[in-house]
């Protein structure tokens, strides 16, 4: 998928379903954090917290009441369409969600303590620029191998081919030039279990994991062969290979 084809497949699934999967029934064995609440270890109440590719903003909302202001941004119409419906429902009056480019952040320099990022894309420069000084920013992004028997038996897939650890040494470094001076890295491989292939086949639908799922004419049936080759006792068994990237502005 080239970049306008993500941004239409995202502003489609934004708006339909935000970056909501609590439908999904699944269970992972092997996970070493969650990204949230890593946050919120290191979030003051008198902070102001920036979340960048909020999507739904479902994530933000669950943690609103541990800072004084959380604002979501996302490149996303739809996504922040959702977002705000999700916030309205919600009422914290202390969330905001606003449809902006994480290449150009429209906030002033060193305005927020806190930034985040979850599997979203950043600009190293721009997010130094709106954290003040001995902020942190923390990003959670996908792995090279997430999925990796999955996409080997499509024969397609994000990232499929190139090696681990590549994009996170490149944001590693980016942040390192932008000016943050203690960059420390965490990954994790866990195994996942999805409960059923109406489970599995939300995530495919719904996430960019093999590009344009369901639109070539041999995929159910690929998708069938992986089931039955991936059938286990707990579920269908795929990967989830993550990696944390907390970084301090000094």
């Amino acid at each position: 998928m080239n970049t306008q084809a993500y941004k239409q497949f995202y502003d489609q699934v934004g708006k339909a379903n935000g970056w909501d999967f609590s439908k999904v029934k699944c269970t992972t064995t092997g996970v070493k954090w969650d990204f949230y609440k890593e946050i919120i270890q290191l979030c003051k109440h008198t902070d102001l917290l920036l979340d960048i590719g909020t999507g739904g903003g479902e994530s933000l909302l669950s943690i609103a009441d541990e800072a004084l202001l959380l604002v979501g941004i996302d490149l996303s119409a739809g996504m922040i369409e959702t977002a705000n419906r999700n916030l309205t429902r919600a009422n914290n009056r202390n969330v905001r969600f606003l449809q902006m480019d994480a290449n150009k952040l429209e906030f002033p320099d060193q305005f927020f303590q806190i930034v985040s990022c979850r599997q979203s894309v950043f600009h190293a420069q721009e997010t130094a620029r709106v954290l003040v000084s001995d902020g942190v920013f923390f990003t959670q992004q996908v792995s090279e191998n997430d999925k990796l028997n999955l996409k080997i038996a499509f024969g397609r897939g994000q990232a499929l081919g190139t090696t681990a650890g590549t994009l996170q040494q490149q944001y590693m470094n980016e942040l390192q030039d932008a000016g943050f001076t203690d960059v420390q890295s965490f990954e994790y491989d866990a195994a996942e279990y999805y409960e059923t292939p109406e489970d599995l086949i939300f995530l495919l639908k719904h996430t960019p994991i093999i590009p344009n799922f369901g639109q070539q004419e041999h995929d159910f049936q690929t998708l069938e062969r992986f089931i039955a080759d991936n059938m286990t006792e707990q579920g269908i068994r795929t990967n989830s290979a993550r990696f944390m990237i907390v970084a301090r502005k000094r």
